[in-house]
């Protein structure tokens, strides 16, 4: 009896030195080789190594010379992500969609009829970094307007932030709002904020 139970015993500890150390180490190391940006959380950094954030988490925009990302049930707060598990006839969701709706069609002067769902209803995640290539579109006409600059060169900013569908096939076309934010003041410079803004 002895025998079996120091076998077990040196069968456990084997196993969890084994999955609950080496393993990670493993593939922890195979990630930091071949994948070293995604390990990292697919961070975004400045010329000067500065982190502006990630590839993979939606940050808050409200000035009008900015892109606006799609809206969160969680405030873009990324350590409370999730949705607002509204069902679609829930009347604080109906609510909250016909307000970000009227905002919308106020802030960019178009009909209800041309503003894309990903601009009025926030993401399962609450963190969607990602709007639809109309969205972003939607916003051309105002970030043009109040950084002064033609349309031309902030629709052209969109179309080179424009990424595929994975793989060719794989959901739909998107911009990524915090890449394109910052393409837009490294290639048109930074506005200074206004007060009340």
């Amino acid at each position: 009896m002895f025998k079996e139970l120091k076998r077990g015993i040196l069968f456990t500890i084997v196993m969890m030195v084994l999955l609950g150390g080496g393993y990670h180490v493993v593939l922890w190391t195979i990630g930091r080789a071949v994948f070293p940006s995604q390990s990292e959380g697919s961070l975004i950094r400045r010329a000067d190594g500065t982190i502006v954030g990630s590839r993979l988490i939606a940050q808050k925009f409200t000035r009008p010379e900015y892109f606006q990302p799609r809206p969160s049930g969680v405030d873009y707060n990324a350590a409370a992500t999730g949705g607002t598990n509204y069902g679609p006839s829930n009347a604080d969701h109906l609510k909250a969609v016909q307000e970000r709706l009227d905002a919308v069609t106020k802030q960019e002067g178009v009909t209800v009829g041309q503003v894309p769902s990903e601009m009025v209803t926030a993401s399962g995640g609450g963190m969607d970094p990602h709007v639809p290539p109309s969205a972003a579109e939607l916003q051309a006409t105002r970030v043009a307007s109040t950084r002064g600059v033609p349309i031309e060169r902030v629709r052209a900013l969109i179309h080179a932030h424009t990424e595929p569908p994975a793989l060719g096939f794989l959901g739909r076309a998107r911009v990524n709002v915090l890449e394109l934010n910052l393409a837009l003041d490294e290639t048109l410079g930074a506005v200074k904020a206004v007060a009340g803004r």
